[in-house]
């Protein structure tokens, strides 16, 4: 997070020999103490959300410039008119990681943090109230949905390594994150399947990790483990990405895929099987995750035995899924006899 300040020794009016102690000059130790703490600061977070909050901070940064105000230290009233602003165009999601930016920032920099301040927090829910747009969960890819997306992967590299893709994702309960951060030696086969291993997700800041078991198919067509055997005898490799980007040849590359390229190839497959991919359900990678814990609770299985496998850690999330799916099924409008 370089955009952020760096932490500051506080300065509470000491003079004397404290007061020398901030000033002066580090040795080579010291100085190699201190970027080591900066470097393990960097590490308690995760890349993804070390990104989002830098482009958070610059974006705060620039806001104040732009209107004259001060960035460090803000004030409550340069925060309430930063979140006012971002409130007509931004989602409340990103309204609320932008004010943990600056929150974040102040405690780094050992100043007064000014989102804590009632003030703030009024405005946020005054802005909410204004300008507040529900939230966009993704649509879940039922299997019926999965089967038409898997019927448009061909046996050429680029559908070998889709058709694995879209089945290890809906299988494990994968977010798009974990799919691209999986290397070949994280797929361990047993004789019934395979655990994976997922060395760190949204959830698992710690990185303490996670495996998932992953049976085999009843349906070759639809069987996970059938689509990434196929996948890595052509892939060839025993160490690196297990997912990575194949050139216009035919050829794979180096380079793992993208979160972003999980989405594309989902949506270039929705656009061969013909399934909407625009509309106030939007189809998204997350929807191989929704779409499994759709069809588990749909099965009968227990709530505990779906979080332990989505690692999940909120039912009430988990469930938000399986409501947006059921939305119709289960309406009470259906059964009052119109």
């Amino acid at each position: 997070m370089s955009a952020l300040p760096a932490p500051v020794p506080p300065n509470d009016g000491a003079a004397g020999d404290v007061a020398a102690q901030w000033v002066a000059e580090p040795t080579e130790q010291g100085l190699a103490a201190l970027l080591a703490t900066e470097e393990y600061l960097k590490l308690s977070f995760a890349p993804a959300t070390q990104r989002a909050y830098s482009t958070d901070w610059k974006d705060f940064m620039a806001f104040c410039a732009a209107m004259g105000f001060v960035s460090m230290p803000a004030t409550p009233k340069t925060v309430g008119a930063y979140l006012v602003h971002l409130s007509r165009t931004r989602s409340p999601a990103t309204v609320r990681r932008r004010l943990a930016a600056i929150r974040l920032a102040h405690r780094l920099a050992r100043v007064a943090v000014p989102t804590d301040d009632p003030e703030v927090q009024t405005t946020l829910r005054g802005a909410h109230r204004r300008h507040g747009r529900p939230t966009q969960q993704a649509a879940a890819i039922r299997l019926t949905d999965l089967r038409r997306l898997l019927a448009t992967c061909e046996d050429s590299t680029v559908g070998q390594r889709d058709r694995a893709l879209l089945l290890l994702g809906f299988a494990g309960a994968l977010r798009r994150s974990e799919i691209v951060a999986l290397d070949v030696t994280d797929v361990v086969h047993k004789p019934d399947g395979l655990r994976l291993r997922i060395r760190r997700s949204k959830t698992d800041q710690e990185a303490e990790g996670a495996e998932v078991g992953i049976p085999r198919g009843k349906h070759p067509a639809t069987c996970p483990i059938r689509a990434l055997e196929a996948w890595l005898a052509t892939l060839k490799h025993r160490t690196g990405p297990l997912f990575r980007a194949v050139h216009q040849s035919g050829a794979i590359g180096r380079d793992r895929l993208n979160a972003a390229s999980v989405r594309f190839v989902l949506l270039s497959r929705a656009g061969k099987a013909g399934l909407p991919v625009e509309g106030a359900s939007r189809l998204t990678a997350h929807g191989l995750r929704a779409g499994f814990i759709t069809e588990a609770y749909d099965r009968g299985l227990r709530d505990r035995d779906i979080m332990g496998h989505s690692r999940h850690r909120d039912v009430k999330t988990m469930h938000g899924y399986v409501r947006l799916a059921r939305l119709l099924t289960d309406s009470p409008a259906g059964q009052v006899g119109l």
